[in-house]
């Protein structure tokens, strides 16, 4: 993105190379090099999304990189779905799981049916009649009364608000028999009722665990599914946009390219004297901005060596558009560094002023080499 915007000229510095008689035409590029700026703008936005997305997918994989080289290997070979599909596959799913889930409270029922069976049972069918009873200190005590007539509501609920897995139906059985043995002396009735009927309901509950372990295990490896899914629609999405901001790139540089060009054939051949200029401004630059000139040059010459630890430029030798865009850009970086210098107060660095002492004494050594040339 900064290539695109670095190429783009200071069309107030190309009004000074172009004839009065074509200022029309200057106002039209300003508003065409307006709209391109506007379309990099809503491009930068695009990669800002698409980067910030996988630096979040980057992340999630590293924190569930736990997975096993075979998963990993499935995950590879599948095929991304659509999102209808996965909305589909998400349906049949719940509607399976559900299905399953109301097996297994199914089972849990005959459990609970056979508990509340038992001759010792009935203290714990209805609500403890705490007034009644003169239970003064109950609510005290006890945080969560509860009962089998609740729990029997809770498992026939249609309205939604009743159980949705079998281990709350579990928790609240307990529940009963805890809270009787909790407010109730230990050498009670009703607290060797409830430690008994606790002991026998554990029984029953061991040898539906299994099952309900195996249903909790196959809801966790389908979530983990449908969310590895989701994440590959999602991926699949941003690689769509990927591709698009690859086009619409190319088609403003393609614009770019065009635009400069035309500029050029409209500037005025660039004299003698503005080339020796350009070359001692090229020697004001900071050491970055000389590198940006030399990037410059060698976008039009590829046998240029811009990195290379000697260089030569003959400012003669280089092309209209060279010439016009090394014009725009130095201005501008010049401009730049005189603000960024006013506060920082410069940049010492041994090697970065020796290599631009080296390409400057080389700008100059041909320059002169041109000079003499010339008046020869």
């Amino acid at each position: 993105m900064e290539q695109v915007m670095a190429s783009i000229p200071d069309f107030e510095i190309a009004e000074a190379g172009i004839s009065k008689d074509n200022s029309a035409e200057a106002e039209q590029f300003k508003f065409r090099v307006d709209e391109i700026f506007q379309k990099v703008d809503e491009l930068e936005q695009k990669v800002n999304e698409v980067e910030q997305f996988y630096l979040s997918s980057s992340k999630k994989q590293q924190s569930s990189s736990k997975g096993s080289s075979m998963g990993k290997e499935r995950d590879k070979e599948r095929q991304v779905p659509s999102i209808k599909k996965q909305q589909q596959d998400a349906s049949r799913r719940e509607a399976a799981a559900a299905k399953r889930m109301q097996e297994l409270m199914r089972q849990f029922g005959t459990i609970v049916r056979q508990i509340t069976q038992h001759k010792w049972a009935w203290p714990f069918m209805q609500p403890v009649d705490v007034k009644g009873l003169g239970l003064h200190d109950y609510y005290e005590i006890i945080e969560k009364p509860m009962d089998f007539s609740t729990i029997k509501n809770q498992m026939e609920a249609k309205d939604g608000t009743g159980y949705k897995n079998v281990r709350d139906i579990c928790a609240d059985v307990r529940l009963v028999f805890k809270n009787a043995m909790k407010y109730n002396d230990e050498g009670s009735d009703v607290h060797l009722m409830a430690k008994t009927l606790l002991e026998k309901f554990e029984e029953k509950w061991q040898l539906l665990l299994p099952k309900v372990t195996e249903e909790e295990k196959r809801r966790d490896e389908e979530e983990a599914e449908a969310q590895l899914d989701m994440q590959l629609v999602r991926e699949a999405a941003h690689a769509k946009v990927v591709r698009d901001l690859c086009n619409e790139l190319y088609e403003v540089d393609t614009h770019l390219e065009h635009l400069r060009e035309t500029v050029v054939q409209k500037c005025r051949k660039m004299s003698t004297e503005e080339k020796r200029n350009l070359g001692t401004a090229i020697a004001r630059l900071s050491m970055e901005d000389l590198n940006k000139a030399l990037e410059i040059i060698a976008q039009s010459n590829p046998a240029f060596q811009a990195m290379a630890e000697e260089v030569e430029i003959d400012i003669d030798a280089q092309s209209e558009s060279t010439l016009w865009r090394l014009k725009f850009f130095v201005k501008d970086a010049l401009e730049l560094q005189s603000k960024s210098a006013m506060s920082t107060g410069g940049n010492n660095n041994n090697y970065n002023n020796k290599r631009k002492k080296e390409i400057c004494d080389a700008i100059a050594k041909t320059a002169k080499k041109k000079s003499k040339r010339t008046s020869s």
